[in-house]
């Protein structure tokens, strides 16, 4: 795809990476699908992708050194983009049947249980997304995304003041009690819902995060 941003789905064993790529492929990114870790650095945008446990997760992360990768792409400026358990991993640790895990630490807090009777959280849902949001730039408040999670980050534990950087961008949703359903810190932003599986809203979404690439 002739002058498309090069985005690069990093392939450590989670998530269904082939509808990803097709969603990435529709919104006008040239997609890669690898663990090879210079295409993941050297890249217009990396997708985190995940699904399952939180320690799962970490673990096939470490066995490619996507913690390193991550961390090498924020120190250089270069976007980065979390979905469901790939957001989760962003966080310093996770909390899953009692077993806590270290995550990536690129953002304080504990990813933990949803307090709702009913798990998981799956299905449509809408979000609280500021007005300033570059992912959201577009989409009507009550547009609704594909959630599929029993976990979440319930609150936003870093302190912006007395800093030169722009406060983080926070999108929230509700199940059971409030929930961080979307992030957006500077190039690193994340989602709790799956946008390739949220139909146009999805597409509308990746889109923006595509084009803010360029």
């Amino acid at each position: 795809m002739a002058g498309a941003p090069a985005v690069t789905i990093l392939d450590y064993g989670s998530g269904n990476l082939r509808s990803a790529q097709r969603a990435l492929e529709r919104a006008g990114a040239d997609v890669t699908v690898t663990d090879d870790r210079n295409t993941a650095v050297e890249c217009d945008g990396l997708v985190v992708p995940g699904v399952g446990a939180f320690a799962a997760c970490m673990e096939g992360l470490t066995a490619v050194k996507g913690e390193r990768i991550i961390d090498h792409r924020l120190a250089g400026g270069r976007p980065v983009l979390g979905i469901c358990v790939g957001m989760q991993i962003l966080f310093e640790r996770g909390v899953e049947f009692g077993v806590e895990a270290d995550g990536c630490g690129e953002w304080p807090g504990t990813v933990s249980r949803l307090p709702a009777p009913v798990l998981p959280h799956m299905g449509w849902n809408t979000v609280d997304a500021p007005a300033e949001s570059v992912l959201f730039d577009g989409l009507d408040a009550d547009t609704r995304f594909y959630f599929v999670h029993s976990y979440a980050a319930q609150s936003w534990d870093m302190d912006n003041d007395g800093t030169p950087l722009a406060a983080p961008k926070l999108t929230w949703s509700h199940h059971g009690g409030p929930f961080l359903a979307a992030v957006e810190n500077g190039v690193l932003a994340a989602t709790q819902f799956h946008p390739e599986k949220s139909g146009d809203a999805g597409a509308h979404l990746l889109r923006n995060w595509v084009r803010s690439l360029t």
